[in-house]
């Protein structure tokens, strides 16, 4: 079984929720029901997969026995995962039997690794959609509708969605997720993004800068930027004094002025820290978060920036996947052990007080004893506050399926898991003890999940916060909690 400590960016709690909105266009007549699994990127995704129909005068349900379309987004990178969907899809099959002009969806990272497969695996399944061919949704359901089924997994070089307004689903109209980039060019051995998600691009940092802004003039208060890997952001755009140049980075040069103000020089190149203190610079009032940075590309330039700005959260998700060089060679993290440990002291010097979450994976291949060691030696290095623990899944189609035997067996698999994992409670314990008695600058969500009686919201190290509710303070504004005591995973309080 997959264990993890959870944060907000990996909310389990959020696993198959439905999504609510109204329709945007003329209503058609025609319910929707969507839910996701797996991480960020797929709820955002759900979100643009609901504007889209929106538009098309779809309403949704929370019942999926009352929808006429029924869409499932899916994850891919564990076996687990899959498992999760094929047995939810089952439990839909009772509502299809009862409505046979159902429309049964299948969307997302795990639509595009079966791709058609899928529809001789799952005969209760209509329509098979990849993460590049939401726009095509309208077209394919009108294909079902004749009587086909229909699938459309073309991967994009191009496609970032930057000109769709997402619909914010279940929203708390505080907290909002912005996608900066799609896809991913790290070909790490054991992961399947890459081929289900395509190659990466970087989103247009002005529609960024100008979602973000819509977000904040309606009362949001927080975004989490979100990308495979956000450090490798890089947009461009010429300048139309290049029509006379060979159009090239190195033959204009020049960066976009942080402010996200007017181009300098002949071109705009925009990078992670440059798209950083853009949004950081939309409002102080608005909060900043990020996932998920990459060791190999997070830079110094992007720690300063985190420095400069108070309203970027000092919190920072850095998966090691595992601490010892030679299975992060065989991993193709393209980083090892020492450089690994050299970012962190980076963070540590250049951002005083910061968290750090990561993510590990037991059990890789050829794994021995004294390499899983050194992962637990890096935790204790590091010390982090968060992490997401997981036993190696093969996932076929990777390289390391293709190169390397599974050949660690499932009960070493899950000692070392667990071993692991008892590590990180205790240091998850150890940060959130060493909070007690300092003030924490939170944000109000709304109210605890136990108690309508206390707020709960998270600090700048996105830790959970808990405090009684004050008729002075509502969800939306930011208050100071002086901590006076913890569990492993939440700080509770007091407003002062």
């Amino acid at each position: 079984m997959d264990l993890l400590i959870p944060d907000k960016v990996h909310d389990e709690s959020r696993q198959g929720e439905a999504l609510i909105l109204e329709p945007v266009g003329k209503n058609n007549g025609r319910k929707l029901y969507i839910e996701s699994y797996g991480c960020a990127m797929n709820f955002s995704d759900s979100e643009i997969v609901a504007s889209i129909l929106a538009e098309k005068g779809f309403e949704t349900t929370s019942d999926f026995n009352n929808a006429d379309v029924v869409f499932i987004n899916t994850c891919s990178i564990r076996e687990n995962a899959e498992v999760r969907v094929r047995n939810r899809l089952k439990e839909f099959a009772g509502a299809k039997f009862r409505n046979p002009g159902m429309v049964v969806g299948v969307l997302g990272c795990m639509a595009e690794r079966l791709k058609a497969k899928f529809l001789e695996e799952e005969k209760l399944v209509d329509v098979v959609v990849g993460p590049d061919a939401y726009r095509d949704l309208p077209n394919l359901i009108d294909q079902v509708d004749s009587g086909q089924r229909a699938v459309n997994v073309l991967l994009s070089r191009e496609e970032t969605y930057a000109d769709i307004s997402p619909v914010r689903l279940n929203s708390n109209g505080i907290n909002a997720f912005v996608s900066i980039m799609r896809g991913c060019d790290n070909m790490c051995s054991f992961c399947v993004v890459p081929f289900t998600r395509g190659r990466e691009r970087s989103r247009d940092a002005h529609s960024v800068v100008a979602e973000c802004k819509d977000l904040f003039d309606k009362g949001y208060r927080e975004v989490t930027l979100l990308g495979q890997n956000v450090d490798s952001y890089k947009w461009s755009r010429p300048h139309p004094a290049l029509s006379e140049g060979d159009g090239s980075e190195e033959d204009a040069g020049n960066k976009v002025s942080p402010a996200g103000g007017d181009f300098e020089g002949a071109a705009a190149v925009v990078n992670f820290a440059n798209l950083l203190e853009m949004v950081a610079l939309v409002s102080p009032e608005l909060r900043v978060r990020f996932s998920t940075s990459h060791p190999k590309d997070i830079t110094d330039e992007v720690l300063h920036t985190i420095a400069k700005y108070d309203n970027i959260c000092n919190y920072i998700h850095l998966p090691v996947q595992s601490g010892n060089s030679r299975i992060l060679d065989i991993m193709n993290r393209t980083y090892d052990r020492e450089w690994y440990m050299n970012r962190i002291d980076a963070i540590r010097r250049i951002i005083p007080g910061c968290a750090v979450s990561t993510d590990v994976i037991t059990g890789f291949c050829t794994e021995t004893e004294e390499e899983h060691n050194d992962t637990v030696t890096m935790m204790d290095y590091v010390k982090y506050d968060f992490a997401y623990m997981f036993k190696y899944s093969e996932r076929p189609g990777t390289l390391a399926a293709k190169r390397y035997a599974d050949d660690i067996p499932e009960e070493v698999k899950q000692r070392r898991l667990a071993q692991i994992v008892a590590k990180q409670q205790e240091y998850s314990f150890y940060r959130m003890q060493a909070r007690i008695g300092k003030v924490e600058k939170v944000l109000i969500e709304g109210f605890s999940k136990k108690s309508d009686k206390d707020y709960c919201g998270r600090s700048d190290q996105n830790a959970m916060v808990i405090f009684p509710v004050s008729e002075d303070y509502k969800p939306g504004q930011y208050v100071n909690v002086l901590v006076e005591r913890t569990t492993s995973a939440t700080l509770i309080g007091k407003i002062v």
